[in-house]
C-alpha cells in the first residue's frame, strides 16, 4: 500500500537531487522510498547526526577556502 504526502524542501538542493538522482537512475519519490526503507532498517537516521566539533569545523573551513594539506586520490588510496 503506498500513501501520499507533501512535503516542502529547499527548492534549490530538490532541483540538484533531482539531477543527481536522474543520472543515478531513480526518482525522488524512489529516492524518498530508499531513505524511509533505511530509516526503518537503521531504527533511527541512516547517519550520525552531531555537531561537528572545533577541529572539524577547521577542516572544513580549511577545504572550503582550499587551505591545508592534500593529498591525490592515488595517496589517498595507498
Amino acid at each position: 500500500m503506498k500513501t501520499q504526502t507533501t512535503i516542502r524542501v529547499d527548492q534549490n538542493n530538490y532541483t540538484q537531487a533531482k539531477i543527481i538522482l536522474k543520472y543515478l537512475g531513480l526518482s525522488y519519490s524512489q529516492a524518498v522510498n530508499i531513505f524511509n526503507s533505511m530509516i526503518v532498517s537503521a531504527k533511527g537516521l541512516p547517519f550520525e547526526v552531531k555537531i561537528p566539533n572545533n577541529e572539524t569545523v577547521q577542516a572544513m573551513e580549511e577545504a572550503k577556502n582550499l587551505e591545508g594539506d592534500f593529498v591525490t586520490l592515488d595517496e589517498f588510496k595507498k
